[in-house]
């Protein structure tokens, strides 16, 4: 009850934050599938969806069921969040009380990973509702290893199985589980005792062979699920080309990330909702220094091998880094504060065992001892509690970024993006030009360059911008978008072949583009090719039933003379937007044809 206290206590301004523009559209906000909420339909497309790169159906149909219960108000999600942090962080004490008998130090490790600044990222950030509910299944799968050990059975071995795979469809980073069992085989369950011979011995290599072998199962499904994350990946254009950066550049920044982490878990100062890939700038003496202390680190565990805790605690964290520390560059971060939720838990496992074992040592009394826990608890939680206010909106988040890293191009294109939908493009200018002078091939700072240029009616120079955008283009929802405004900007320049052909492109890279069927059924309207209008105005209002759409597929049956048809419909998008005056206008021109005086209102 004291741990959930404290947790809600910390995160409790969260519910204050809103959505933020950094995936919480594609994940909430403009997704139509979640804005539909739970259906038979939306749960179909989300077992089979690899859409943000990833296959996640359980992210997906939790998403779609906050919609259902709070629509599109932030503190509903939020709260979710908060809930699903609260649950973990209590598991992750029992857990640990039940498989160590050591309540004081299981609390400690629960209380840092309660209020951990690096977590804040996981908690505060509504897209990121993967993470914690991939975490919640692989507890509750330690939980269920921990049953089956104390008695064998294929029921139990299901269990584990069963909410084995339901973490990896929250999210693939848990893959890394059946290699953590063998941790937790070695410590805290002891079913691993290496005695002075080691792996010289015969009896130590068949305990081996037999653990490994009896999670031959889960390492299947991890190879399944590696597999088609890895698909999902290449699909999205969210994996790093070799040609930009090579292995020997991903090596040497995941070597000096893990030792970057270790460093913000001791010190959490200048957090950042994004961290610029250093590529080939990295000096060689960091990477040495920062090989040197993992190496250190490894010899340290291997001399005090005794101490089982501090094997487990440091391959904990170190394996569970693997599939995120940039091996497989996955986006253009160096690291993220939100791959540490897991793997920090070993690195506190770590540094509270051994404050427990070394106080006797230096005759550090347990009142010492409660003061340093709680200045540590307080400390974090303070400096958490700051965290989350940056997550207030979008603007406040970006505006941090671009003030604690340098030469982030990330954060200046998303803080400019901001700016121009807050009504300030003068003010985004400058931030997407520097987005575009550190990383020239960030496709999506031209392509919001040129949303500016357009809106200021410098079209063709819009239209040099989204070419450009195309030609560094990965994510084919975000081609579509390009795709789209340029249709857009060739409508507005009088030429509707080549917006046509823009739209059409857009369309068949994201057949759920809105936007590109209602600029290309508008041409195709306005050049009495009424049924192509006609095909397209329907589909826009299957995928997302809009005023705007609704209004243009009663013209379309206006101008083919069904006037009671385009009379539903017209009034169908009054019910969404009663003060279109469009609508409203048509509507009164066909009910005065029609001699029917019924009002909008009564119908």
């Amino acid at each position: 009850m004291l741990l959930a206290l404290l947790t809600a206590l910390v995160y409790a301004s969260s519910l204050k934050n809103g959505f933020v523009s950094y995936d919480d559209p594609d994940y909430v906000t403009n997704n139509p599938h979640i804005l539909q909420g739970l259906s038979w339909h939306n749960v179909a497309w989300a077992l089979a969806a690899t859409e943000q790169a990833n296959w996640h159906p359980l992210t997906w149909i939790s998403h779609m069921a906050d919609v259902q219960f709070f629509g599109l108000h932030p503190v509903g999600h939020h709260l979710v969040n908060l809930l699903l942090h609260i649950l973990n962080v209590v598991l992750l004490f029992l857990l640990l009380k039940c498989a160590t008998r050591a309540v004081y130090r299981s609390a400690f490790v629960a209380a840092l990973f309660a209020v951990c600044p690096l977590n804040v990222e996981s908690v505060a950030w509504i897209a990121q509702r993967k993470s914690l509910l991939s975490t919640l299944f692989l507890l509750l799968t330690l939980f269920a290893y921990g049953w089956y050990v104390r008695h064998p059975g294929i029921s139990r071995y299901l269990a584990v199985i069963g909410l084995f795979t339901l973490g990896l469809m929250a999210k693939p980073m848990i893959v890394m589980l059946p290699l953590m069992l063998i941790l937790v085989d070695y410590w805290p369950l002891e079913r691993l005792s290496t005695g002075r011979q080691g792996l010289a011995d015969v009896e130590v290599r068949r305990k081996i062979i037999k653990l490994v072998a009896e999670k031959v199962p889960l390492f299947a499904f991890s190879l399944a699920s590696a597999a088609v994350t890895l698909y999902a990946q290449k699909a999205g254009g969210a994996v790093g080309s070799m040609a930009i950066l090579p292995l020997r550049v991903r090596l040497s920044n995941a070597i000096y990330s893990y030792v970057d982490y270790l460093a913000k878990a001791l010190w959490p100062t200048k957090l950042a909702v994004f961290y610029p890939h250093p590529r080939g700038s990295l000096a060689e003496w960091k990477v040495l220094a920062a090989a040197s202390i993992l190496v250190a680190v490894s010899c340290l565990a291997r001399v005090h091998r005794r101490r089982k805790w501090l094997v487990s605690g440091w391959l904990w964290y170190v394996l569970t880094l693997v599939p995120v520390i940039g091996i497989v560059q996955v986006g253009m971060q160096a690291m993220a504060d939100r791959y540490a939720y897991v793997p920090f838990v070993g690195l506190f496992v770590l540094a509270v065992w051994a404050g427990a074992e070394l106080a006797p040592t230096l005759r550090i009394s347990n009142a010492v001892l409660a003061i340093v826990a709680l200045t540590a608890i307080g400390a974090y939680s303070f400096t958490s509690h700051r965290q989350i206010g940056y997550w207030r909106d979008s603007y406040t988040l970006f505006s941090h970024a671009v003030e604690v890293t340098s030469r982030n191009a990330i954060a200046e294109d998303n803080l400019g993006a901001t700016l121009v939908s807050m009504g300030r493009p003068d003010m985004a200018v400058r931030h997407i030009e520097a987005a575009i002078r550190w990383m020239p091939e960030l496709s999506l700072a031209h392509y919001n360059y040129g949303v500016i240029l357009q809106t200021q009616g410098r079209l063709e120079e819009a239209v040099s911008e989204y070419r450009t955008a195309l030609r560094y283009v990965s994510d084919p929802a975000e081609a579509a978008r390009e795709h789209n405004n340029l249709g857009s900007a060739y409508d507005r320049l009088g030429q509707p072949a080549a917006a046509v052909s823009e739209f059409t492109a857009a369309i068949a890279l994201n057949p759920g583009e809105v936007n590109s069927l209602l600029g290309r059924g508008e041409i195709e309207l306005s050049t009495g090719k009424f049924g192509a209008a006609r095909d397209d105005f329907n589909a826009a209002v299957r995928i997302s039933p809009s005023s705007l759409a609704l209004f243009w597929l009663g013209r379309t049956m206006e101008d083919q003379g069904d006037l009671w048809a385009a009379e539903t419909e017209y009034v169908a998008a009054l019910k969404i937007e009663p003060n279109m005056t469009e609508a409203r206008q048509q509507l009164a021109v066909i009910q005065a044809r029609l001699g029917n005086d019924v009002s909008v209102e009564k119908r």
